[in-house]
């Protein structure tokens, strides 16, 4: 029998609390790990970011994070992050594995009948290179419009918070992703922000009509397990499960969500 505290952590890392949304599928699919939260609250909303700086900030609080936790893994549950700064973090951390967030645009352009599909994301995904290079690879027999949102991510910080968010300031920021032109309508959305899922209802109440919203949640953590050791016998350990924020003060509604999702706030 493997003791308790033998396991390294999974480190799951995001720009807020989008993350969470890949936090819980991976609890379910690693259920012997423990895991712990960062937030980069203080940096928070990456979208708005000059690149050279988000990257810089980045690195260096993976050089501290590393250092502090020594995880199993590491898992980048935020396409604006991975997609700049992922082949940097692996570069510079050869020791440590990355498992990233990208948006899901190869499933995608695989599942669409229309042939029009929408990427929803952070302005700082939508101009990434990477995010070009997937739709030239993977979706070149597609339409795909690149739609980045300046104030979703923090409509989906405040929304699961509780505070009230008016379906007009919503459909402001999802509108652009509906295409309806020769008889074809855009039927898949891509959910390219880890916040996003979790107003993914709300986009359904209010879509003009039904379409797919790809939450990439779950291939993320199945590729995350699929990266970590499967130690039989091994029990969920008791000395994990906590969530760190750069700010070092995140208010009472945030404390109170980490609860909810069995996390204590350091």
């Amino acid at each position: 029998m493997t003791q308790k505290n033998d396991l390294k952590p999974v480190l799951m890392f995001d720009s807020g609390i989008g993350g969470l949304t890949v936090l819980r599928e991976a609890r379910v699919l690693m259920p012997e790990r423990g895991f712990i939260y960062i937030a980069d609250d203080a940096g928070f909303p990456y979208g708005g970011w000059e690149e050279p700086a988000l990257r810089e900030r980045i690195l260096t609080l993976f050089e501290k994070l590393l250092k502090d936790y020594d995880p199993e893994i590491c898992v980048i549950a935020c396409n604006t992050a991975f997609t700049l700064a992922g082949a940097d973090l692996r570069e510079k951390f050869p020791f440590m594995t990355f498992v990233g967030t990208v948006p899901a645009i190869k499933p995608a352009a695989e599942r669409t009948r229309s042939g029009l599909v929408s990427v929803l994301a952070t302005p700082g995904t939508v101009k990434r290179a990477y995010t070009r290079d997937l739709i030239q690879s993977f979706a070149t027999q597609c339409h795909v419009r690149l739609v980045g949102s300046e104030n979703l991510a923090r409509m989906a910080e405040a929304y699961i918070r509780g505070e009230t968010i008016s379906d007009e300031a919503i459909m402001a920021e999802v509108a652009p992703c509906f295409i309806d032109r020769d008889s074809k309508k855009t039927d898949i959305i891509v959910l390219a922000c880890t916040h996003y899922p979790f107003m993914a209802n709300v986009f359904r109440r209010l879509a003009p009509w039904p379409v797919d919203w790809l939450d990439p949640a779950e291939a993320i953590a199945r590729q995350a397990r699929r990266k970590v050791p499967l130690v039989e016998g091994a029990e969920h350990p008791d000395n994990y499960d906590f969530a760190v924020f750069t700010s070092g003060n995140p208010d009472f509604a945030t404390r109170r969500l980490m609860q909810g999702f069995g996390l204590s706030t350091r």
